[in-house]
């Protein structure tokens, strides 16, 4: 018999997007989810009032929005983990950008996502629901810009597949999940980790958590992140 896999509990999700359509389109897609919207704003200004008043588990944010649309998500969501740890941060961006996710990325609760990712809605879903509940959900394209360019080094020293395994590790997936996404066996992963590990000088740990955040962090250090 097919084992049946549990459904996660609701959210209760704060979204802050400038642009209506695509604010109005978010909050459809979460309610048809299953989560709760408690919220629905077109800047930052009233955001930490709210949050203060009542605790949501996500809150989505753009990263650039009025009234200078330049930074303001970011400045919010770091706000947000200062004041909120507890609260789940989701970033959405237009493009790459990775200058100012510095301190960011590491913490637990914290995703990362290109805006087209809304367009794959069970993964957006699922990401989504991950940083709510204190994990971490990384985009593909950013996690590539940060290990690509490296060609000596801890990671220069990784393979393709071991530097693909790191890339998904840092996305926020376990060992079942990588086998997954590159259709090989759970045991083959558990081999690329050890050496991806092992090859970054960084420990085994039991909390795949700890283990992405490690990753993370080694990272940021090799690319001069503060």
């Amino acid at each position: 018999m097919r084992a049946v896999e549990p459904v996660p509990a609701a959210l209760r999700v704060v979204i802050v997007e400038d642009q209506v359509l695509l604010r109005e389109g978010l909050a459809r897609l979460f309610a048809d989810g299953g989560h709760e919207v408690v919220a629905t704003l077109g800047d930052a200004t009233a955001l930490g009032a709210l949050l203060g008043a009542d605790r949501p588990d996500l809150v989505v944010l753009d990263v650039r929005m009025p009234p200078t649309y330049t930074f303001e998500g970011t400045e919010a969501a770091r706000e947000i983990k200062e004041r909120f740890p507890g609260t789940g941060v989701l970033v959405l961006s237009q493009h790459i950008e990775t200058a100012h996710m510095a301190g960011l990325v590491a913490q637990a609760g914290f995703g990362y996502l290109l805006k087209d990712r809304v367009l794959e809605v069970r993964e957006f879903l699922a990401a989504a629901e991950r940083v709510a509940r204190g994990g971490s959900a990384l985009d593909p394209k950013v996690i590539a810009r940060l290990v690509t360019p490296v060609t000596d080094g801890p990671v220069g020293r990784l393979s393709e597949r071991e530097r693909r395994v790191l890339e998904l590790m840092a996305e926020g997936l376990t060992n079942t999940g990588i086998a997954q996404r590159l259709v090989i066996s759970e045991r083959t992963v558990e081999a690329h980790v050890r050496r991806v590990l092992m090859k970054l000088s960084l420990p085994e740990g039991e909390d795949g958590h700890r283990r992405v955040l490690a990753v993370l962090a080694h990272l940021r250090s090799v690319h001069g992140w503060v």
